[in-house]
């Protein structure tokens, strides 16, 4: 329910008693509180989307990764040079794997360590995939046909989106803003922002092939 929805229906309440009247008057001062601070909050996303855009940042490329996402990466990470490869990016994003196997079974287990606001970050982008009809969902898939659990199959995702966090990054330091073949571009319609698909978008004619619509 938004603020808007909620005014409207207690506007047409008219009690006639003392209690409710000051019950009434509380409740216009708590949705009149919650508008402010949804003007508040809108302000700072146009803000935002306007600073990022201006950032010239590859990382809206990445699938699942918007404006706002975009700009608590830039945040966290500062400068991208201080990790020398996708492995210590990936420590630092906490998304590395960790050893869990027992006897026979080779395992590994979400990383618990590392900045959590990026790997927020990254989930985010990570469950954005997996509920669309996207490479990254056909990736989450794989590992779980070979036997991974949920929470495998996601952390072996937020790894893949890592890696492409961190090269986009790296694309960002360099005064060659092209992809190569293997990280393909395509564009978006959101604020005329390019978005970034995955390492595997399906191509044809060497151009990344639109997705299909998701059907229920």
């Amino acid at each position: 329910m938004t603020a808007e929805h909620a005014l409207e229906l207690v506007s047409d309440l008219q009690p006639d008693d003392p209690a409710g009247k000051m019950r009434l008057e509380i409740a216009l001062d708590h949705i009149e509180d919650i508008m402010r601070l949804d003007r508040k909050i809108d302000d700072c996303n146009r803000r935002v989307v306007a600073e990022v855009k201006n950032s010239g940042t590859t990382l809206t490329r990445v699938y699942g990764i918007g404006p706002i996402n975009a700009a608590v990466i830039l945040g966290e990470v500062g400068d991208v040079s201080r990790f020398p490869s996708r492995d210590h990016f990936a420590s630092y994003t906490g998304t590395a794997p960790i050893a869990a196997s027992s006897s026979d079974h080779q395992r590994h287990r979400l990383n618990r360590a590392g900045n959590r606001t990026m790997n927020h970050a990254l989930h985010i982008a990570a469950i954005t995939q997996i509920r669309r009809d996207t490479p990254g969902r056909d990736y989450y898939r794989r590992k779980l046909a070979e036997g991974n659990s949920h929470k495998e199959a996601l952390r072996c995702l937020k790894r893949r989106i890592s890696d492409a966090v961190w090269r986009q990054l790296q694309t960002d330091r360099s005064d060659d803003q092209t992809q190569n073949n293997d990280w393909p571009r395509w564009p978006s319609s959101r604020g005329n922002l390019v978005t970034y698909r995955s390492p595997d978008t399906l191509r044809a004619n060497g151009r990344p092939k639109p997705y299909k619509p998701i059907t229920v």
